[in-house]
């Protein structure tokens, strides 16, 4: 039996070399459609990866608020609506507000601040502009931040506004080339603060950072926040200077004054809510939004998003997107069964006194099926083995001039490969039927 096997493949073998050209116009159809289907995998598992890294780059489970400068209203109805619209006052986004939503709202597992200051660092004669950031020390957990050489600030250091720094890998390998960070002294903006950790670099794409409005964290330092809030800048405290200013400001003519950019009254840059149910997102937003309306005076100076359920809604747009583009290449795929069945079928009608010559010489019926089921077979391989690399190559391609990320997995191309396999053998069973069922003297009479 093995022999008889062994005999028939190499028949089919010899039959598929001898007539390379159409095996491979028969094989083009399997061979697009599994670069199809291994370059979309690609597309939908580098959509999917990128959703991931953009998830771990703004926090699972968080929400985030932040606030809103300037008010614009689409109509206004008339003067003394104006006025009343003036009057309203709010004290902005404020550390009161993070401490009423970590106490007063239930299942909220860490709240962090944020203040945000342009500012520029000072060491050995060299000086660059930087990002300081004050931040709660809950901050580093909530935006997985992970260490690569000191500690973060405490509690204590939080109270008392140390001057202490976390520094960003950027920052660390510019101004800290060839000596340890960590106890060293940095100067940021107007004082000296000391290094007490570096973070680990986090890598990320320009897209993504475009598509979170996130920065370049490696070149932030991070500081207590009351330590911005005490040596630096604090939004919320009136000074003689702005008392003045508004004084006057109060004798100037109202169309002077509603020319000028609005000031950032907000002592707050960000404010970061993780929940602790992720179920619980949408519903802690809406009570959050409403929380800080009321305490805003009606003044909604503060906008709530949710990047996770964002994030979400892309991936889910995405794997629709993908969905389609499988299905278009599964159907490329039976195009070319249905082709490998009509060249097949074609074959049997040209080589019908080549099949009646085999079973004179005592070929059994199924010796010609087994004949004409491998050749199938071999040309739905062989277009498999060209599709997968032609796949991969298109994936890469598609990487380097459109800029989107691929990942070619194992079983992308398991299943492609798998898939020209099943299709050569299924639609190769009626070709080969056709020709077992030739009469033999009919066929040796063909001409």
């Amino acid at each position: 039996m093995k022999e008889r096997i062994l005999a028939n493949l190499n028949v089919a073998f010899e039959a598929v070399v001898n007539n390379g050209m159409r095996s491979f116009l028969t094989a083009l159809g399997i061979i697009f459609g599994v670069a199809a289907v291994i370059s979309m995998l690609a597309i939908g598992n580098g959509a999917q990866q990128e959703i991931l890294n953009q998830i771990k780059l703004v926090g699972v489970n968080n929400i985030v608020i932040e606030p809103v400068v300037e008010q614009k209203e689409e109509e206004l109805a008339s003067q003394s609506n104006i006025k009343e619209e003036q009057k309203k006052f709010s004290p902005g986004l404020t550390l009161a507000d993070a401490r009423s939503i970590a106490q007063i709202i239930p299942g909220i597992d860490r709240v962090s601040p944020e203040i945000v200051i342009e500012t520029y660092v000072i060491r050995n004669g060299i000086r660059r502009s930087a990002k300081l950031v004050g931040v709660d020390p809950a901050y580093f957990n909530l935006s997985a931040f992970e260490l690569s050489e000191g500690k973060h600030f405490n509690e204590d250091q939080m109270i008392k506004g140390t001057r202490v720094c976390v520094i960003g890998k950027s920052v660390s390998s510019r101004f800290f080339a060839d000596t340890n960070p960590v106890g060293k002294m940095i100067k940021v903006g107007p004082h000296w603060l000391k290094v007490i950790g570096v973070l680990k670099e986090r890598i990320y794409t320009e897209q993504s950072l475009e598509n979170l409005g996130l920065r370049d964290f490696n070149m932030d330092i991070y500081t207590p926040v009351q330590t911005v809030l005490v040596n630096y800048k604090n939004r919320a405290a009136l000074t003689q200077a702005q008392l003045k200013k508004a004084n006057t400001n109060s004798g100037e003519e109202e169309g002077n004054t509603s020319s000028k950019a609005p000031s950032n009254y907000h002592q707050l840059d960000k404010l970061t809510v993780q929940v602790e149910n992720s179920e619980r997102l949408s519903a802690t937003a809406e009570i959050i939004s409403r929380m800080l309306k009321r305490r805003h005076y009606d003044v909604v100076d503060f906008e709530v998003t949710v990047p996770e359920l964002l994030l979400k809604q892309q991936q889910k747009t995405k794997n629709i997107f993908n969905i389609v583009l499988g299905a278009i290449a599964g159907i490329s795929l039976l195009v070319g069964g249905i082709g490998i069945m009509n060249i097949m079928l074609a074959s049997v009608m040209e080589r019908i006194k080549e099949i009646g010559l085999r079973i004179s010489l005592g070929a059994q019926r199924s010796d010609v099926v087994l004949q004409f089921l491998f050749e199938a077979v071999m040309i739905s391989i062989s277009g498999g083995i060209i599709g997968v690399i032609l796949g991969i190559v298109f994936a890469y391609l598609v990487s380097s001039f459109a800029e989107i990320p691929t990942i070619v997995s194992g079983i992308s191309i398991f299943i492609s490969f798998g898939v020209a396999a099943s299709v050569g053998l299924i639609f190769g069973i009626a070709p080969a039927r056709k020709a077992a069922n030739q009469d033999p003297i009919t066929s040796l009479r063909h001409e």
